[in-house]
C-alpha cells in the first residue's frame, strides 16, 4: 500500500515574478518614460510638416480644381489645387490630397503635402529623443560602474570631445576617398584608444596618488578641454574638423534605414545589454558592487581593489571614446565645444537611473533609461518653447530630486 503524496502549498512563480519586476528600479523608470511620452503627446499639440515626393520624368501628372476639372501642371496656382493624380509609365496611379502643391525645378518634378502632425509623437522626433539620448547613455554605463565604486568622473565631456578632435584629425587625413571598413576601423580604433589612455591617466592618478576622483577628474576635465582647443588650432588653425570619408558617415553611423538613422540607438541597446551582463554575471561586476558597498571589506577579503578601479576608468574612457565616435560618424565634423556640459548629463542619467553617490547600488539598463529621461525633458522644453537657458536648472535639480530619493531609501530600508 502506497502513501498518497502530502500536499504541499506552492506559491505560483508568474505572480513572484511579476512582482520582482515590479518592484525593480527599472521598471519605475519605465512607467516615468510612459507617463512622460502620453503627457508630450497629448499636451504636445500639432504642428505643420511639409513633405515632398519626386516624380518621375516619364509620369503624367494631371492637377483637378475644387470643382473636379483637370489642368495642366503649373497651369493653377497651389491654393486651388483639390487633388494631384500622378499616374507612372507602367500605368500605376497615385493620388494626393489635402494641402499639397506641385513643383518644378529644372528637369526635377515633385509634389509637396502639407499636412498636420503631432509635435512629439512623430518618427523623426522619436528617432531624434533616441539618437540624442544614445550619445549620453553609452557614457552613463561607464559612469553608473564607477559611481557603483563611490566615485565619481568629471572628465567625461572632455574625453568625448578630445576622442572627438583627435578621431576627427585622422578621419580628415584618410580623406573622403577612403573605404568604409578602413575608415570605421580607424576611427573606432583611435576614438577608443584616445578615450581609453584618458581613462586610464584618471584610474592610475586616483589609485597612485590616493586622492579623491572628484579632485583628479576635475583636474583632468580642464586639462583635456584645453587639448581640445590646442590641438585643432595648432594642426589646421581652425575650431571644427571635417571632410571624413562617406563610408564613416553615410555608409554606417548615418546609415538610413526605412527612412531613420537608427545606428547610434542600436550601439546603445548593445552597450545596454553588455554593461548589464558585466555587472550582474562577470568577477568584475561583483567586484565592483563589494568595493562600492564596502572597500575595506573588499581589500581584507583579497579584491584587488586599486586594479579594479583603473579598469573601470579605463572602460569610463573608452565608453566617452566609443560616444565621440558616434557623434563624429553622425555629424559628419568634430568642434572643440563638442561635449561641454555632458559630464552633468552623464551624472544625472546615472542617477537617475538609480545609481546611488553613496556606492553600492545602480544598474547599466536604468543609466540607459535616465539618459531616455533626460532627453524627453530637453524634448519636452523645445516643444513647450521654454527657454533653452532653463536647461541646466532642469538638470541641475533632476541630480538633487534623484539624489534625495536615493536618501529617503537608504533610510527607511536601515529602519
Amino acid at each position: 500500500m502506497t502513501e498518497a503524496p502530502t500536499a504541499q502549498s506552492t506559491k505560483p512563480a508568474v505572480p513572484s515574478l511579476l512582482r520582482r519586476l515590479f518592484s525593480a528600479q527599472e521598471s519605475g523608470l519605465v512607467m516615468v518614460i510612459a507617463l512622460m511620452m502620453i503627457a508630450l503627446t497629448i499636451f504636445g499639440g500639432t504642428k505643420l510638416k511639409t513633405t515632398t515626393e519626386s516624380i518621375q520624368s516619364e509620369a503624367t501628372v494631371v492637377l483637378f480644381d475644387t470643382d473636379g476639372a483637370a489642368h495642366k501642371p503649373g497651369s493653377i496656382p497651389d491654393r486651388s489645387i483639390a487633388r494631384i493624380v500622378v499616374t507612372s509609365p507602367d500605368g500605376k496611379e497615385q493620388s494626393f490630397t489635402g494641402e499639397i502643391g506641385y513643383r518644378e525645378s529644372g528637369d526635377e518634378r515633385f509634389v509637396t503635402v502639407r499636412r498636420q502632425v503631432n509635435r512629439f509623437l512623430e518618427l523623426e522626433n522619436i528617432v531624434l529623443v533616441m539618437k540624442d539620448a544614445s550619445f549620453i547613455a553609452v557614457m552613463a554605463v561607464g559612469m553608473t560602474a564607477i559611481i557603483i565604486l563611490a566615485g565619481i568622473d568629471l572628465s567625461v565631456g572632455s574625453i568625448y570631445a578630445l576622442s572627438a578632435i583627435v578621431g576627427a584629425i585622422a578621419l580628415h587625413e584618410l580623406g573622403p576617398e577612403a573605404g568604409g571598413l578602413t575608415a570605421l576601423l580607424v576611427g573606432l580604433g583611435v576614438t577608443l584608444f584616445t578615450g581609453a589612455l584618458c581613462g586610464l591617466a584618471n584610474g592610475i592618478m586616483v589609485v597612485g596618488l590616493r586622492v579623491h576622483p572628484f579632485v583628479i577628474t576635475l583636474g583632468m576635465m580642464a586639462a583635456l578641454r584645453g587639448l581640445t582647443i590646442i590641438i585643432p588650432q595648432r594642426v589646421y588653425g581652425e575650431q571644427s574638423i571635417a571632410g571624413f570619408p562617406s563610408g564613416f558617415t553615410s555608409g554606417f553611423f548615418k546609415r538610413e534605414i526605412a527612412g531613420v538613422y537608427p545606428v547610434p540607438v542600436v550601439i546603445m541597446v548593445l552597450i545596454a545589454i553588455a554593461g548589464w551582463f558585466v555587472l550582474s554575471r562577470t568577477v568584475l561586476g561583483r567586484r565592483v558592487f563589494a568595493i562600492g558597498g564596502n572597500e575595506t571589506a573588499a581589500q581584507y577579503a583579497g579584491i584587488p581593489v586599486g586594479r579594479v578601479k583603473v579598469i573601470v576608468f579605463t572602460v569610463m574612457g573608452m565608453l566617452a571614446g566609443l560616444s565621440g565616435c558616434m557623434y563624429l560618424g553622425y555629424l559628419g565634423s568634430a568642434e572643440t565645444g563638442a561635449g561641454t556640459a555632458y559630464e552633468l548629463r552623464v551624472i544625472a542619467a546615472a542617477v537617475i537611473g538609480g545609481a546611488s553617490l553613496m556606492g553600492g547600488r545602480g544598474s547599466a539598463l536604468g543609466a540607459v533609461l535616465g539618459a531616455i529621461i533626460i532627453q524627453l525633458i530637453d524634448n519636452a522644453m523645445i516643444i513647450f518653447q521654454i527657454d533653452q537657458s532653463w536647461n541646466q536648472v532642469v538638470m541641475g535639480a533632476a541630480i538633487i530630486v534623484a539624489v534625495v530619493i536615493d536618501q529617503a531609501k537608504r533610510r527607511l530600508s536601515s529602519q
